[in-house]
């Protein structure tokens, strides 16, 4: 197996017009609409838009999405390289629309919708004239189990009638659609067949947003629904009957690892800045960068960014290769969840004081990073996952070596 992580000329080009466009259209731009700013509400929009056309007219608009979608025609290898680079600035990924949860619903309607459905919410969604939202996880049950789902939805007619309680549905006040997962079966043969995708417009009829979710880092988007007798026609069936949970996986896989892209640049960003503080930063006679606590926090940090990128790269080259890639992003998404938290714990460490302030990125990006470890599947459930395949490997093969990446070393 070649490995080989140089980029081609080509490659190289694409990742430094992120960079420069990150630098010189994005940051600018949330500098004008970014916290205590007094910016008009038409003002702010207008600055959201115009960055959006520079991206389009850049060609970097939809790294993750085929051409013919107008979008980028990039891999999984690829989209790691732009993802780690958009996410350098808060609204980086947005601007070049390949954020959550939009990009995940991307890649499941390009493999699950219908033609008419693909018109309908696929193409507004790539041409940046549509949100959505993606409609799974409830308070009665855990959401790490989707098996357990409890809104149902039943068939009348032409329709299904569905009933039930959402919460923590990112992007559902904004969205103008949502795939929504409603139990349609009542003793399948296997727990995983129960389950059902729907595409419900917003607004309808019985689709109630009750509130947003308040979260350690504040109000942003997570709302609870209440569904009451909700009627969506049965063109809107997503998929096949009773295979909500095959979807649910199939968008969560790549749906991980775009995260964990992101999470890798904001891990960089703070140890950028923890190395920058400790040259800038003099105490009890020397600076902070020539102290050994300070350089054991530096040097693991350093350590855990490199495993993180290596466990991204290859999970990506996996889904690239159409090869199995379940336990490499299970793991990936674990570790660098985990490897976010306590980076940008260090460099807040290291900044003392101003660095538990909101002077500096940090606390914000600290409460975010929080949030990583039970985001599309808690890490004890990753765990359990990755301990599974272990033991199965062994009993298999008589070695784990299929359950640590089937690496040749």
């Amino acid at each position: 197996m070649a490995i080989d992580f140089t980029l081609s000329p080509e490659l190289e080009d694409l990742r430094l017009r992120v960079r420069d466009f990150i630098e010189t259209v994005v940051k600018p731009g949330e500098a004008k609409i970014g916290h205590g700013s007094e910016i008009e509400r038409s003002e702010y929009l207008k600055v959201l838009i115009g960055m959006r056309a520079e991206a389009q007219a850049a060609g970097l608009w939809l790294p993750h999405m085929p051409k013919e979608w107008g979008g980028m025609g990039l891999g999984h290898v690829e989209l790691a390289m732009v993802q780690a680079e958009a996410a350098k600035a808060y609204y980086g990924p947005w601007v070049l629309n390949c954020q959550a949860p939009d990009e995940g619903n991307m890649h499941t309607l390009l493999h699950w919708a219908t033609e008419a459905q693909k018109e309908k919410y696929l193409r507004p969604l790539c041409e940046g004239t549509a949100m959505s939202c993606f409609a799974m996880t409830e308070p009665e049950v855990a959401g790490s189990d989707p098996t357990l789902i409890r809104t149902t939805a039943i068939q009348d007619g032409e329709e299904w009638v569905i009933n039930g309680h959402k919460w923590f549905i990112s992007n559902a006040r904004r969205a103008s659609f949502a795939i929504l997962m409603a139990r349609t079966e009542d003793n399948p043969d296997l727990p995983q067949a129960a389950n059902t995708g729907f595409l419900v417009d917003i607004p309808s009829e019985g689709w109630n947003r009750v509130r947003e979710v308040e979260t350690m880092h504040g109000s942003t988007g997570h709302s609870e629904i209440v569904i009451e007798d909700l009627r969506v026609p049965a063109e809107n069936m997503l998929g096949e009957r009773g295979q909500g949970h095959r979807l649910g996986q199939y968008r969560l896989g790549p749906a991980r690892l775009a995260h964990c892209m992101r999470w890798i640049s904001q891990a960089e960003t703070a140890l950028d800045m923890m190395v920058d503080r400790s040259l800038n930063r003099y105490a009890h006679g020397s600076l902070l960068a020539e102290k050994q606590g300070i350089q054991w926090m530096i040097a693991d940090s350093a350590m855990e960014l490199y495993q993180a990128k290596l466990m991204v790269l290859h999970a990506a080259y996996k889904i690239d290769q159409k090869l199995d890639f379940t336990s490499e992003v299970s793991m990936a998404k674990h570790f660098v969840a985990n490897a976010l938290g306590r980076i940008i714990d260090r460099s807040i460490q290291v900044h003392g004081a101003l660095g538990y302030s909101t002077d500096t990125p940090l606390a914000s990006m600290y409460q975010h990073a929080r949030w990583a470890r039970f985001a599309d599947g808690a890490d004890e459930v990753h765990q359990m996952r990755i301990a599974q395949r272990t033991i199965a490997a062994y009993k298999d093969d008589g070695s784990t070596r299929r359950a640590t990446g089937d690496l040749p070393v």
